[in-house]
């Protein structure tokens, strides 16, 4: 295949006709490509899926990491071991295509691999690596590992997926209308455009759109300027040229700010993430208008056809033989990794995703006598399952998984997992009954987890952040913990928040579930029905074509 002249491989609604490449750091587009950490890869993954359903003219952008993000296992004592091992990848294509970036004022050798899109039925991505003979061993660990812990190495990602994202490009002669950020780590490709486009920015701007999903300043990725300009981040510009052109003031290169005033225009990734994101940088000139587009998950990939066609065809009998099988198989995985046989006919709570210390994994276990008596109760007994993988540099959040491990120990109810991507990911959803989430709110800018919960027949128990208030009707397709007052302290927020989710629990979930099961059944469905409705990314995909690339 000739990929000089690249074209994608189908034609679809002249609504989509528009030329896009949307550069993303990670991609979860399916359990055997390893490219992704968390809730990044799995919105944009589903969003590649949705845009191949709906023949999109779009590619993506992305890098082949060598290692993946990490591989979790466990120590002797069960408690969190991080490990790196080299992927291979037969179906994966290599373009032929090799060019050279500028890192640390010195060239890299870049080469490009291609997913097709009947692999995983997906839109079209272009991978990049590094990892190749030509370079020395320092530039062949550029994709080495997705979020390298070291400074200069992550920079030089940034560098290599938005520099060589958009070299790529034009190596293809794919010549797009838009150049979609998905998050602000290719913002390097604006400095390439900038150049490109005979040092004219609005030029750049008419091109550029970026999502954001960060939904506090701090959380921003910054990097000294002085370092930036050394590793050749701003091609040959000077740091001086650097300000005058962002308006950046300080010795930080702040990823988020330039890519929301280079961009036209910006999304947030739910209706609260937008309001809190323009709240949060209105005080800076020169920023572009933030509209949302809520996050959604790909029904096709994620949903459970026999549990829908239950639903749809209203067979209660079905539909529980389905859910009970699903538990079953899930019980295996925890039997294996833990030794500990879960049983299907006990109400089973699941917390999986990414630890991070707002996430609050351990929340239900921080009052010991309430966790001891719902664990221990017989009326209403549960069982409760943890999976999800830290940053393998994020010690407090490794703290909290292992200290989980370690308080699992004295439970044959209480189960963690590890290994969690898309595969367990699914596995989860389908055996949970309740999926819990409970980030301190507004900390979660979107939060796609309970998405794919619902659309396994699994009912959401959340804190109202991100996705939930556009989804919850609470006791109806849901339950929901009502707001705390954001103007205490966190210790008083996370008091509320522990007592308001026991006191649901106990007093309108668990009882629900065990002693009127119709209505427990109309919880689940409503939610299935509900989650199709708003947040399936075939509607989220239409959108960023109706409200973002198109405007």
């Amino acid at each position: 295949m000739d990929f000089r002249n690249y074209k994608v491989p189908y034609s679809g609604d002249a609504k989509y006709s528009k030329k896009v490449a949307y550069f993303s750091m990670e991609f979860a587009i399916h359990q055997p490509l390893k490219i992704y950490s968390g809730g990044l890869g799995f919105l944009s993954g589903s969003h590649m899926r949705s845009a191949y359903e709906l023949q999109q003219n779009l590619i993506g952008i992305g890098i082949l990491w060598k290692y993946g993000y990490y591989d979790q296992g466990r120590n002797m004592d069960q408690t969190l071991q991080v490990g790196w091992m080299a992927k291979d990848y037969s179906f994966l294509e290599d373009t032929g295509i090799k060019f050279q970036i500028t890192v640390h004022d010195a060239p890299v050798w870049v080469k490009a691999f291609y997913l097709k899109p009947e692999t995983f039925k997906s839109a079209p991505i272009f991978l990049l690596s590094t990892d190749i003979p030509e370079n020395d061993y320092v530039s062949q660990t550029i994709t080495h590992r997705l979020y390298d812990a070291n400074v200069a190495t992550k920079v030089a990602q940034f560098i290599l997926l938005g520099v060589g994202g958009a070299k790529l490009i034009d190596e293809l002669n794919f010549n797009p209308d838009v150049y979609h950020l998905n998050e602000a780590h290719g913002i390097s490709s604006a400095f390439y455009l900038y150049k490109k486009f005979g040092n004219n920015i609005e030029e750049v701007r008419k091109k550029l759109v970026f999502t954001t999903h960060t939904p506090e300043e701090a959380g921003n990725e910054k990097h000294d300027i002085f370092l930036c300009q050394k590793m050749s981040y701003f091609g040959n510009m000077s740091v001086d040229e650097v300000r005058a052109l962002t308006g950046l003031q300080d010795n930080f290169f702040d990823h988020s700010l330039v890519a929301l005033r280079f961009a036209r225009l910006a999304n947030g990734v739910s209706k609260l993430h937008g309001e809190v994101a323009r709240a949060m940088w209105k005080k800076y000139p020169g920023v572009c208008p933030i509209i949302s587009i809520t996050n959604s998950q790909n029904g096709k990939y994620w949903a459970d056809k026999h549990l829908y066609e239950a639903k749809n065809n209203n067979d209660s009998n079905k539909f529980d033989e389905r859910k009970t099988y699903l538990k079953k198989r899930t019980f295996d995985i925890v039997a294996d990794q833990t030794g500990k046989l879960f049983d299907p006919n006990v109400f089973t709570i699941v917390w999986s995703r990414r630890f991070a210390g707002y996430k609050r994994a351990d929340l239900i276990t921080r009052k010991l006598e309430w966790f001891n008596e719902l664990t221990s109760n017989t009326q209403y007994p549960v069982q409760i399952i943890w999976a999800g993988k830290p940053y393998p540099m994020d010690y407090p959040a490794i703290n909290d998984f292992n200290h989980l491990v370690n308080l699992s120990r004295g439970y044959k109810n209480v189960a963690v997992l590890i290994g969690y991507e898309l595969f367990l990911s699914k596995r989860l959803k389908q055996g949970a009954d309740l999926w819990l989430n409970n980030p301190r709110v507004p900390r979660e800018a979107s939060g796609t987890s309970g998405m794919t919960a619902a659309m396994n027949g699994a009912v959401n128990f959340s804190t109202n952040d991100g996705w939930i208030p556009e989804f919850e009707k609470d006791g109806i397709n849901s339950f929901v913990v009502p707001p705390a007052d954001l103007n205490t302290s966190v210790y008083e927020q996370d008091e509320h928040d522990l007592v308001a989710l026991y006191d649901i629990l106990k007093n309108k979930i668990l009882p629900t579930y065990y002693n009127n099961r119709d209505a427990w059944k109309q919880i689940v469905y409503n939610g299935m029905e509900d989650v199709m409705n708003g947040f399936e990314s075939n509607r989220m995909a239409d959108e960023y074509y109706e409200l973002l690339y198109n405007n």
